[in-house]
């Protein structure tokens, strides 16, 4: 298992991003959440297998919904058991 927590900058919010990470992430069995931030992207913690996890990361990269994410910032955390995934 590893964790992975996502900031994407762009236009992010109101765009079905978040409800296409969760889709997503649930499709590929990957725990964890996805929130708006007050300065307008999103912040998203993935939790899963290994390859599971960095594909919802590649996921992230290439426009999700209709999106368009201009970047994206990934740190390595360690995982806390998260089951299911949630859009906040």
């Amino acid at each position: 298992m590893v964790r992975r927590r996502v900031r994407a900058e762009g236009s992010v919010q109101g765009v079905f991003f978040r409800d296409s990470v969760r889709r997503e992430a649930r499709e590929r069995g990957v725990a964890g959440w996805a929130k708006n931030r007050a300065d307008g992207s999103v912040e998203a913690v993935f939790e899963g297998e290994p390859d599971a996890v960095e594909a919802l990361v590649e996921f992230v990269r290439k426009d999700p919904g209709h999106s368009n994410v201009q970047s994206v910032d990934v740190s390595e955390e360690e995982p806390e058991g998260l089951s299911g995934f949630e859009t906040r």
